[in-house]
């Protein structure tokens, strides 16, 4: 049974679903980790965990895009879906702009 506190949907979108764990997206070392929080994307300074257990700690998952058991490689462009029903588009090729981190879609019920 998979216990992550998020899904990867079609090639590059992650799914939070967890509100207790927040997730660290990591991509590569030249672009700025992000946390994901229930209602948003915001960047992240703080220290990265080095391991499950130190992540867990700290109340987050590390999701490490270019592993294996991820996406296995850099992605230029991913979505990620938080649990206020927002879905992001986070564009690598744009970091440092205000185009970096955009609403894609918005769905309200």
């Amino acid at each position: 049974m998979n216990d992550q506190p998020y899904l990867l949907s079609g090639r590059n979108t992650i799914i939070h679903k967890q509100r207790k764990v927040d997730l660290l997206i990591v991509n590569s070392r030249q672009d700025p980790v992000l946390m994901v929080i229930h209602n948003g994307i915001e960047s992240y300074t703080g220290k990265i965990p080095e391991n499950k257990l130190e992540a867990k700690r700290m109340d987050v998952a590390k999701v490490d895009v270019a592993s294996p058991e991820n996406f296995g490689d850099y992605r230029n462009l991913l979505f990620v879906q938080t649990l206020n029903n927002k879905e992001y588009k986070i564009d690598y090729s744009k970091k440092g702009t205000d185009l970096f981190i955009t609403v894609h879609q918005e769905s309200t019920f």
